[in-house]
């Protein structure tokens, strides 16, 4: 990030004239000509440039459909410039720029001149406020009344805020979208799905998109609790995530009528928007998938250490850890989702590359989670023979059929059903799967 001199500005300035010049003449339309507001030597920057791109996309999407003729987007060390010739009335533009100014916290920041054909420039109607006191006009800065590092401080603090309620409704909304494309996905042995209720008498996918759904605040709230508590240890975010997920759980009943549609996905999926929350950096918002589940383990490492210390045969989970080792989603938790890392989105990838679509490569991922995964759902429902058989099957299928089709999988779909099997875990670990492909891609 390069320091620039005045008269490197004054260039860019009058280079920026002749460019206004060249477009009006050429295309005859009115011209945005979209820069950034940013006080001191140093004119851009990752976070500088995601909000100009941020501003970009908006003006795009508030302009009439096919209206733009032209665009010229360039960034440079004096800063970001996006010239766009429109197909549109002049003073319709500048209410459109002027509503992006001054109806988003960051359009503070932006500034969009528009001329009309003859290359008039249209003053805005109203004077901008101070960045910093909010005073009128122009004089704070003609007088240099705030100090420059003083006005980027806040600069920066309107971008961060920007961005961290951007993405926390981006993570909670990719979460409740994977939640909901593991019910869709169509067929899965046992599941609840678009074909049947699997194995599940109490349940359908009404139950699910009810879950989902209102559990979408409860995962913005994870990624608020990671990005505020990460001056805190891993360790001490924890009690904060498990009383969200209590609540949470008591949200999922309620809109389910009792029903356990999300229990385990409450934690799993929470855990991970709150590891989202904490890596979280407003030019970098979203780390690669084993960056996020290794946070993940360091957050419920001491915690499910001390659980499996204090376990008991009063619990079936703690029958099952005692005499089989099996340690269900919090073991999955505490390994930083191995299962998710070295399984589901590898295969998931690799059908997706293969051009499969979403949900079949979602249910044949599936299956390779059921064949690899010690999933406590089937013991709770078949005991030991009951996860072997499950194992077994699925095995033999992929073995036979390594991309097995939608026929072959409806048939293992009913042999699950007549044995009253039903993988939950795995269909959470798909669940996320979709959520990590999806931050990835």
């Amino acid at each position: 990030m390069a320091e620039v001199t005045l008269k490197q500005m004054l260039d860019a300035r009058e280079e920026r004239v002749k460019k206004q010049k060249i477009i009006l003449s050429r295309y005859k339309h009115p011209l945005v000509s979209f820069t950034m507001n940013i006080a001191g030597p140093i004119k851009t920057s990752p976070l500088i440039e995601r909000s100009f791109f941020e501003g970009v996309k908006l003006l795009k999407e508030n302009l009439p459909q096919d209206s733009i003729v032209y665009q010229d987007i360039d960034i440079k060390s004096t800063g970001c410039e996006a010239m766009f010739s429109v197909k549109y009335e002049a003073s319709k533009l500048k209410d459109i720029c002027s509503s992006l100014e001054e109806g988003i916290t960051i359009g503070r920041l932006f500034d969009m001149d528009v001329i009309n054909a003859d290359g008039i420039k249209l003053e805005r109607k109203n004077p901008r406020n101070c960045i910093v006191c909010g005073t009128p006009g122009r004089a704070c800065a003609a007088g240099r009344v705030h100090p420059v590092d003083e006005i980027q401080t806040i600069t920066r603090e309107i971008m961060e805020n920007y961005f961290f309620l951007l993405d926390k409704e981006r993570v909670s909304d990719l979460a409740v979208k994977s939640l909901l494309d593991e019910v869709y996905a169509t067929p899965k042995p046992g599941l609840v799905d678009c074909r049947n209720n699997g194995s599940h008498t109490d349940m359908d996918i009404n139950s699910f998109e009810k879950s989902a759904y209102v559990l979408k605040p409860y995962f913005g709230e994870c990624f608020s609790i990671g990005k505020n508590t990460v001056s805190l240890s891993p360790n001490e975010a924890f009690p904060l995530l498990r009383n969200a997920g209590i609540l949470a759980e008591k949200t999922m009943y309620n809109a389910t009528g009792g029903i356990n549609t999300h229990k385990g996905i409450i934690y799993s999926m929470g855990i991970l928007c709150a590891s989202i929350g904490r890596l979280w950096l407003p030019e970098d918002p979203f780390r690669c998938a084993s960056d996020i589940c290794l946070e993940s383990a360091n957050i419920v490492k001491e915690s499910i250490q001390k659980d499996f210390e204090q376990i008991d045969s009063s619990t079936a989970g703690g029958r099952l850890y005692l005499k089989y080792g099996i340690s269900g989603i919090r073991g999955e938790a505490a390994s930083g989702f191995d299962s998710v890392l070295k399984i589901g989105l590898p295969c998931y990838k690799e059908l997706r590359n293969k051009n499969f679509n979403s949900n079949d490569a979602g249910t044949i991922t599936l299956l390779y989670l059921i064949s690899n995964v010690k999933d406590t759902n089937l013991y709770h429902r078949g005991g030991v023979k009951g996860a072997e058989y499950a194992v077994k099957t699925t095995k033999k299928l992929l073995t036979d059929f390594p991309e097995p089709t939608k026929n072959q999988i409806e048939t293992l779909d009913d042999a699950f059903i007549k044995q009253n099997l039903s993988p939950g875990g795995c269909a959470d670990l798909l669940a996320i799967t979709y959520f990590l492909y999806s931050l990835e891609s």
